[in-house]
């Protein structure tokens, strides 16, 4: 027996994950100086939260510390059961720093402790689909180690596609320069975002108008994606349902995959993408 554990950046609802058996550890996002816990919805409601972002609120957010994870571990080693974290990627946060050395400090009080931590290289829903497939491949018998070892191989078989409709939160969080995104609204330019082997958001195209920019990214997800008739695709998104629908519809009409689902882009992300933001996660080979 082990216990699969994961953070808020997987962004999937706290429902999902109690079914599945994943436990989570929270980011903090502070909104008009109030911290708060990104629960995945169990006590912060996300749709009150884009309401703040659409009133003009600008959040932040803080990474998981070394003693938060400490505390999260512990609470499985004192009662000797292995643990597995699929941590947000590396690429993007120092948290798996943190959770490296919280392993370390761990295991002076408790040599025994068995915590194995995978730098996801992945965000959102990328995250959120490895820590969905791994929770099935735990339930269909696969030991820790082997899972862990998957895990490490396949990780970068897993694909993120993304665009953004409002360029000032990326260009508030160093992606873009100022005068490109106030060009960029100008011109009703929509980048085209995906995460490179070392988790990195890389912009690789921009498109002008947002149906486009919503076809490229299926588009891009239908060609990533090898099997798709045995594959789960999910989509999340900040406050564009229909934009969403219109994406999964794509799909579907396409590839037909074996499923497509639909969350809210959750806290930690959407404050620094803003709202509109859609992003679509498939497996396919490894991206390069």
């Amino acid at each position: 027996m082990y216990q699969i554990l994961t953070d808020s950046c997987c962004d999937l609802p706290y429902t999902l994950l109690e079914e599945i058996k994943v436990d989570f550890i929270s980011m903090y996002v502070e909104v008009n100086g109030t911290e708060m816990a990104d629960d995945l919805g169990r006590n912060f409601k996300i749709d009150e939260f884009y309401q703040k972002i659409k009133d003009g609120a600008m959040p932040t957010t803080s990474q998981v510390n070394v003693g938060r994870y400490v505390e999260f571990f512990r609470s499985y080693a004192e009662k000797n059961i292995p643990v597995l974290y699929i941590c947000f990627s590396s690429g993007l946060s120092g948290s798996y720093q943190s959770a490296m050395q919280a392993v370390e400090i761990l295991k002076e009080d408790l040599p025994e402790a068995e915590v194995l931590v995978v730098d996801s290289l992945a965000a959102s829903g990328g995250e959120g689909l490895m820590v969905y497939e791994a929770a099935q491949k735990q339930q269909a018998g696969m030991s820790l180690q082997e899972l862990y070892e998957w895990l490490e191989e396949n990780k970068l078989t897993y694909h993120h596609w993304v665009t953004v409709d409002d360029l000032h939160h990326l260009q508030r969080g160093g992606r873009i320069s100022k005068t490109s995104a106030a060009i960029g609204g100008l011109m009703n330019i929509k980048p085209i975002i995906t995460v490179d082997v070392e988790g990195k958001l890389q912009n690789v195209e921009k498109i002008r108008g947002r149906k486009k920019a919503l076809q490229l990214v299926a588009d891009k997800i239908s060609e990533a994606t090898t099997d798709p008739a045995n594959q789960t695709i999910f989509i999340t998104t900040s406050a564009d349902q229909v934009g969403a629908e219109e994406v999964k519809r794509h799909l579907e009409e396409n590839i037909q995959p074996k499923e497509v689902r639909i969350f809210p882009l959750g806290t930690t992300i959407s404050s620094h993408t803003g709202l509109g933001c859609i992003a679509v996660f498939t497996r396919g080979e490894k991206r390069n």
